[in-house]
């Protein structure tokens, strides 16, 4: 990742063509947001980008716009994939693509799971020149043939971050193998960019420019400092919630107390997840065990107190959760100071109730930390993500299968719409939904490997361009 010599200008509204000038007072803005103008010249002029913007921020007008100018609506093909995390932004973005990019003859179309596939496979034989969908659903219509990437042009990534904690990572490596053998124009955008989606990041994009926003401090180095106000006496069930939300792929969480270190990882485990505790009273041999599991990285939340974490360096940690703001006021130094190393991005989250928010606000005034209220999530919000990853989990399934195993499993049809029909029998449904889901989704997350150092190929390649590489076989 190359951080960006600023060759370009960034971009004035009266500096784009008339054609992008034209989209924008159509959406009805009056001049372009920072990532918009400093991404776009950049996009027009064909560069590879990694650009880290938080939602809100304008970044789906930055990667839309270029595309009036570099995609022909004479050609009834896809030439321009974006790939999102959840339906609700697939939705979202192509209703920004229709209004920015409808008048200029360019066709979208929204493609995710848990809907039928005929009125997506009719907006493919239409001619959608820019399909915004989720890696399994369109994985899904490349295995079935009834989508090709044989004429694409542009490929872009949403909010990678969250595309990697929803477990789309292996569906995006075997949607790679049917990109076309050709450079291709790519770009990524991230609220963050932790060591997962780096690595990702160097396995789909050549030679990106990295775009930070300094009167927004973003940096690809910095650590995200977050905070939640609980209610009453909620913060267990807010943790979990906000756990389901972020799915962090690794995470130490704070507490102030032995007892609560121990209430808090019974928890954790209570609800399906992968946490152990560390404290002073531990024996030798159990603390040994523990640290052993944490040079390994095969624990996923570790719970502990500041005197027990001491010292200790976990790689690749992109979370610290403060279960309660620390009494010595340096120790959120010491504690944030967990994630975000070696380069990487990282999430420094606070649980506080309005009370203890006085003391963090303190903590941010003493030490020049900018903190950002997050609303906490609900339940219908849980209800909402773990129904998307549970529906894009069975999809993949569903690809694995051979066509014995599908023959087989449709004798179980008439029973399943039976289940789903009766309102006492709709628990079966979700009790087995729900031990699928701690199952698979409540397992360490498997981050991408470290790409290897490949040789230089005897051809030469175009600098600055997309690259597709052929799976490794295992």
């Amino acid at each position: 990742m190359n951080e960006e010599q600023n060759p370009f200008p960034d971009a004035a509204l009266e500096d784009l063509p008339a054609s992008l000038q034209d989209a924008v007072r159509r959406a009805g803005w009056t001049t372009l947001m920072p990532v918009q103008a400093r991404a776009i010249p950049r996009l027009l002029a064909g560069k590879n980008l990694l650009v880290q913007a938080r939602t809100g921020s304008g970044k789906t007008g930055a990667f839309l716009l270029p595309m009036i100018e570099r995609l022909d609506p004479a050609k009834p093909q896809c030439q321009a994939l974006i790939l999102v995390p959840t339906r609700e932004l697939a939705k979202q973005v192509e209703t920004e693509t229709g209004m920015l990019c409808g008048e200029r003859g360019l066709r979208s179309v929204a493609v995710y799971g848990g809907v039928g596939y005929k009125p997506q496979i009719d907006a493919f034989k239409q001619g959608a020149h820019i399909v915004v969908g989720t890696p399994g659903r369109i994985l899904d219509h490349l295995l079935r043939r009834t989508f090709s990437l044989n004429h694409l042009e542009i490929l872009i990534f949403d909010e990678a971050d969250r595309m990697l904690s929803m477990g789309f990572y292996p569906d995006m490596k075997k949607l790679q193998r049917h990109l076309p053998d050709r450079p291709l124009h790519g770009a990524m955008f991230s609220a963050t960019f932790p060591a997962p989606v780096r690595r990702t990041a160097a396995e789909f994009i050549r030679d990106p420019e990295f775009i930070t926003l300094s009167e927004d401090h973003v940096h690809v180095t910095d650590t995200e400092h977050v905070y939640y106000v609980i209610p009453g006496m909620d913060k267990d069930r807010s943790l979990i919630r906000i756990i389901e939300i972020e799915n962090p792929a690794s995470a130490i969480i704070f507490c102030n107390t032995k007892s609560e270190v121990h209430y808090v990882a019974v928890v954790l485990r209570q609800f399906g997840y992968d946490a152990d505790e560390l404290t002073s009273d531990l024996s030798q041999l159990d603390r040994e065990r523990v640290l052993e599991r944490v040079r390994k990285g095969t624990l996923r939340f570790l719970v502990a107190t500041d005197v027990a974490a001491r010292g200790l360096d976990i790689p690749d940690l992109s979370h610290v959760i403060q279960y309660e703001p620390p009494e010595d006021f340096e120790a959120y130094i010491h504690r944030a100071g967990r994630t975000g190393r070696a380069g990487a991005a990282g999430v420094a989250m606070s649980l506080v109730t309005e009370l203890e928010r006085i003391t963090l606000n303190r903590i941010a005034k003493r030490y020049g930390i900018r903190m950002q209220e997050l609303p906490l999530p609900t339940d219908a919000d849980v209800q909402t993500m773990v129904s998307e990853r549970v529906t894009a989990l069975l999809e993949a399934r569903l690809r694995e299968r051979d066509s014995l195993k599908r023959e087989r499993s449709l004798r179980f049809v008439p029973l399943g719409r039976s289940l789903a029909q009766s309102e006492d029998e709709s628990a079966v449904i979700a009790m087995l939904l729900d031990d699928y889901y701690q199952q698979v989704l409540h397992a360490p997350v498997i981050p991408p490997e470290e790409p290897r150092e490949e040789k230089k190929p005897d051809r030469p390649r175009e600098e600055g361009r997309f690259r597709r590489r052929k799976p490794r076989r295992r």
